[in-house]
């Protein structure tokens, strides 16, 4: 009993020596207090990648919160065409549509869902298995099922499919990207982007330059006539018509094209970015110790600013981050 008194004294000593001597980022010169931050008269409860919840469980979207109410047992999969889409853990899938509360459709999956994306009559769905299913809503019937490689553990952030004319883009959960046709009901090609055993589902994914980028925790593709691979201990990515940026665990902003070629990178010792933003002539970053960094787009400058923020979930919306019951405004 001593021994194990002793080896649970020495383990709490070692903890608290690690939490105690952890660095956090001191930046060396702040410009001043960034105007554009106030309180959002609502706190952040839960978010997805293109809606948040907010206090009554009501839904937070394009800035406005709407008249919709998730229930207590849903999870808030997120916005598309239209449609608001929560799930139970038992695969009961709700979507209501976003400008008129009476219009609902209902699907009974039995699995728990991970993503879901909607196009006119067609729902891609993205359980938390791997399995990827196209259905239609109108009369509810399945299209076509494919199955993934069940993930040990996940990333929260979840890319929704992408479906654009004919094609479904599924970013999964096992690091690959997935295309189908969803008139012929074949998949037409899968992708690696990373082959991490852990937290290895895709967290971005977008059309740059007619390529397709997609990223996970630590790999970063670009795909067209050939594939490109870079790899990155990736904590955010955004992108403006032609660069890339990424935020990296080590506190860098890294700049690339593309094709992903380094264009230009910036170090902040011991940063933990929460998301950023691109707008006008600048790239803005928002700091876990409550700063907003201001970046031109070739990363040649900056200036930091104070932000009043608190720690609560982070949610972007266009030009704003909303962090707990504060907004930041980067214009």
């Amino acid at each position: 009993m001593k021994t194990l008194f002793l080896v649970l004294i020495s383990l709490f000593v070692l903890v608290f020596s690690a939490c105690s001597s952890k660095e956090v980022y001191k930046p060396l010169n702040v410009k001043d207090d960034w105007k554009h931050c106030a309180s959002s008269n609502m706190t952040i409860e839960d978010i997805s990648p293109d809606a948040a919840l907010v206090e009554g469980r009501k839904v937070l979207l394009k800035g406005k919160v709407i008249d919709i109410m998730i229930p207590e047992q849903d999870k808030l999969l997120g916005y598309s065409d239209g449609w608001v889409m929560h799930a139970d853990i038992d695969g009961n899938l709700t979507l209501n549509y976003a400008t008129d509360s009476k219009m609902i459709e209902k699907f009974s999956l039995k699995r728990t869902i991970a993503t879901a994306g909607i196009k006119d009559d067609l729902l891609a769905v993205l359980f938390a298995n791997n399995e990827m299913a196209l259905y239609s809503i109108a009369d509810k019937s399945l299209l076509l099922k494919e199955q993934g490689d069940a993930p040990i553990v996940v990333n929260s952030k979840i890319v929704k499919p992408y479906i654009k004319d004919d094609l479904v883009i599924f970013s999964t959960l096992d690091g690959k990207v997935v295309i189908i046709n969803s008139k012929t009901k074949k998949k037409l090609r899968t992708v690696i982007v990373g082959t991490q055993e852990q937290f290895n589902n895709i967290i971005y994914f977008n059309l740059l330059e007619n390529k397709i980028i997609a990223a996970t925790g630590h790999k970063i593709l670009s795909l067209a006539q050939k594939e490109i691979r870079s790899e990155h201990d990736i904590r955010n990515v955004v992108s403006d018509e032609k660069n890339i940026y990424i935020a990296t665990k080590q506190g860098e902003i890294i700049s690339l094209t593309s094709e992903l070629q380094q264009n230009a990178v910036l170090k902040f010792p011991f940063a933990h970015f929460m998301g950023m933003i691109v707008h006008g002539e600048h790239l803005y970053a928002l700091e876990k110790e409550g700063y907003i960094i201001e970046i031109s787009k070739d990363l040649a400058k900056y200036s930091v600013y104070e932000a009043c923020i608190d720690e609560g979930y982070v949610y972007i919306e266009g030009k704003i981050f909303f962090v707990g019951d504060k907004y930041i405004s980067v214009e």
